[in-house]
């Protein structure tokens, strides 16, 4: 009896390309393959405690959508580049670009025109989103120069709106101009934010921690964090870590 031919081992990122291919639909040329995740959410440097080593994920987004956009995004992006023109910038200077998806519209700005970008979001009365509803950061550790994203959802109650502008920034530049001057409310959501994943918002009143203590070493919701915990202190006593209380095979 003889042996078939033994086929040469394939590597996470090879799997992980066949499963991003399965989930393509038309138009492939639309969708953008950021990385491939391996193993507990991609972290690595510490015990998998998760049950999930052998998960291979590819992180697939979608691409620019160009225009018509459909329905009232159109209006929407026809009030944004005339509201931008009032102040002296091009529609292309500040949005890299515009992706629909899902029924969503996303606006991807340029971090140095983000508040300006805020500010005719607000005060234009064909646009009037007068909420904005927090920022929340994501890391892509993989996305070179453009590690380190801020998401921003604004409602508008007058046109009962949403709308989502994102930003990103280098992990070696993490910065980016704080929208509490137009957006009040946004205060305590950059500080979290800042607080988890190190994003810097410039112009921010008092940007400190608010979980984490001022000394703790990281930020804790970056995917290269260790996830094998920590150790705690409870009245005297020392708990070691989950990854370090018992092995795993």
């Amino acid at each position: 009896m003889t042996e078939g031919p033994t086929s040469a081992p394939v590597t996470p990122r090879e799997a992980g390309l066949e499963i991003a291919a399965g989930q393509v639909t038309p138009p492939a040329e639309l969708l953008n393959l950021i990385e491939v995740r391996d193993g507990a959410f991609g972290s690595r440097g510490s015990g998998d405690t998760s049950g999930f080593g052998g998960l291979v994920q590819p992180v697939v987004m979608p691409g620019p959508t160009p225009p018509p956009y459909g329905g009232w995004f159109d209006d929407l992006a026809g009030e944004l580049e005339l509201a931008l023109a009032d102040h002296g910038l091009p529609m292309r200077s500040a949005v890299e670009s515009v992706v629909v998806d899902r029924g969503e519209i996303t606006f991807y700005v340029r971090r140095e025109h983000l508040l300006i970008f805020a500010t005719v979001l607000r005060d234009e009365p064909a646009l009037r989103f007068e909420m904005c509803m927090g920022v929340s950061g994501v890391h892509y550790p993989l996305e070179a120069g453009r590690e380190l994203h801020a998401v921003y959802n604004f409602q508008s109650i007058t046109h009962n709106r949403r709308v989502r502008v994102e930003v990103a920034a280098p992990d070696a530049d993490p910065h980016v101009p704080s929208i509490t001057s137009v957006y009040p409310t946004n205060d305590w959501h950059e500080r979290e934010t800042y607080d988890f994943f190190g994003l810097i918002f410039d112009g921010h009143p008092a940007l400190t921690r608010i979980l984490m203590p001022d000394d703790w070493p990281g930020h804790p919701q970056r995917k290269d964090y260790p996830l094998g915990g920590i150790p705690v202190e409870y009245k005297g006593a020392k708990v070691p870590p989950p990854d370090l209380r018992r092995e795993y095979s």
